[in-house]
C-alpha cells in the first residue's frame, strides 16, 4: 500500500514539472485554461495523497499497537499457565483408592 501511495505521488509530481513548463510559444487562452485545471487536480490529488499517507501511518501506528498488546496478552497466559501448573504440582494428588 505505501508504494503504491509513492507511485502516484511521483506520477502526480512528475506530472506537475511537465505542466508547469512555461510553452516556448504564446499560450491561448483555452490552454491556460486547460493548464490551470490540471494544476488544480494535481494539487487536489497531491492533497489526498498527503491525507492517504498520514492514513497509513495511523493505520500501521494501531497495527504495532495492537501487534505488542497482543504479545503481552500471551506472555500473561504464558505465566499464568505456569503458575496454574506450579499449583495444580503443590497441591497434594487424591489417592487412586478413595
Amino acid at each position: 500500500m505505501r508504494y503504491r501511495v509513492l507511485v502516484l505521488a511521483g506520477a502526480f509530481l512528475v506530472s506537475a514539472v511537465v505542466l508547469a513548463d512555461p510553452p516556448t510559444s504564446t499560450s491561448s487562452t483555452p490552454t491556460e485554461k486547460a493548464v490551470t485545471n490540471v494544476n488544480q487536480r494535481v494539487a487536489q490529488h497531491e492533497a489526498e495523497v498527503a491525507h492517504l499517507q498520514q492514513d497509513l501511518g495511523q493505520q500501521e501506528s494501531a497495527s504495532q499497537q495492537a501487534a505488542e498488546h497482543l504479545q503481552q496478552q500471551d506472555r500473561t497466559i504464558e505465566e499464568l499457565k505456569r503458575e496454574l501448573k506450579a499449583a495444580q504440582d503443590a497441591s497434594p494428588k487424591p489417592s487412586a483408592g478413595h
